[in-house]
């Protein structure tokens, strides 16, 4: 079987439409059709569903990709990193949202990096879970941080924590609604206080009040900054109420730059996946960034 049809077909399975998979391939649209037409012809049976969005893998499809992605990847490996060069340093290409990420995961990492024989060079970026999850599966990264579970088997996801979002503001802003009305009545006392937000839908103030207060926030979005450090700088600076994790928020609780508005007896709570291209941890550097990172989150959240 040819090798470059089998990377055609993963690089199709992997993106989810033909025309995406050509631009990562640099090939032409019909040069990828005509790649899978031959393979499917090679095997007997067909690997995509054709859709008006893209394209669905048959079970065949699904079964060919998890058998053959594992040893594709490794090959690009070994041709990447070649086999004699010892010296240099393997990269490792993470993934996730830009706070938890920046906060949690990098620290964490450096101590694996440097020319030990067996560290790699770390690069990064961010975004939104769908964001991260399809450059993961396009071969764009190695490990990703999501809070959205990948479906499928091409993607492998492993539980990495829980983390407790808190409903905050600074002094003033509480004593506005009053402390202690806000942290027993709830919702009522807190509908004129301004919210500080990542987007306009606002989602973990949303996702909040239909937790613990079963309804919909009434005031809209007053402050939109798509960094949950700029809100948290933002409620410090006295511009309206917030909902964080506590692990951004800690320590401007302690130093009460901030005060916690409502004390839900059951708090919300959001989980963090750490996910891989189903086969890659057979990759010694990205099985130990895996493992090391598992073990830092039980001191996270």
């Amino acid at each position: 079987m040819d090798l470059a049809l089998l990377r055609t077909f993963v690089t199709v399975h992997r993106a989810g439409s033909f025309t995406r998979a050509a631009a990562l391939l640099g090939l032409s649209q019909p040069a990828v059709t005509s790649q899978i037409r031959t393979l499917e012809r090679q095997l007997g049976r067909p690997l995509f569903l054709r859709q008006a969005r893209g394209v669905t893998p048959t079970t065949i499809g699904d079964e060919l990709a998890h058998k053959a992605a594992p040893h594709l990847d490794a090959l690009v490996e070994i041709a990447e990193t070649g086999l004699d060069d010892e010296s240099s340093l393997r990269s490792l290409h993470l993934a996730g949202p830009p706070e938890f990420t920046a906060e949690r995961a990098l620290p964490a990492l450096t101590e694996l990096t440097g020319e030990d024989g067996q560290g790699f060079a770390l690069r990064s970026s961010f975004g939104t879970a769908e964001e991260v999850l399809e450059g993961l599966a396009a071969g764009h990264h190695d490990l990703a941080i999501s809070t959205a579970r990948p479906r499928g088997a091409l993607l492998t996801a492993t539980a990495l924590c829980d983390e407790e979002h808190v409903l905050v503001a600074a002094p003033g802003r509480a004593g506005q609604a009053g402390a202690e009305a806000a942290r027993h009545a709830g919702a009522p006392a807190l509908k004129d206080i301004p919210v500080i937000e990542v987007h306009e839908s606002l989602p973990f103030v949303s996702r909040y009040w239909a937790s613990v207060f079963d309804s919909r926030p009434t005031a809209p979005g007053t402050i939109i900054v798509p960094d949950l450090r700029a809100v948290l700088a933002c409620a410090v600076a006295g511009a309206g109420l917030a909902v964080l994790p506590r692990y951004l928020c800690e320590a401007a609780l302690e130093r009460g730059d901030v005060i916690a508005l409502h004390e839900p007896a059951v708090p919300p709570l959001r989980t963090y996946f750490l996910v891989v291209r189903t086969g890659t941890l057979a990759m010694p550097h990205i099985a130990r960034a895996h493992e090391w990172l598992v073990r830092a989150a039980a001191d996270w959240c």
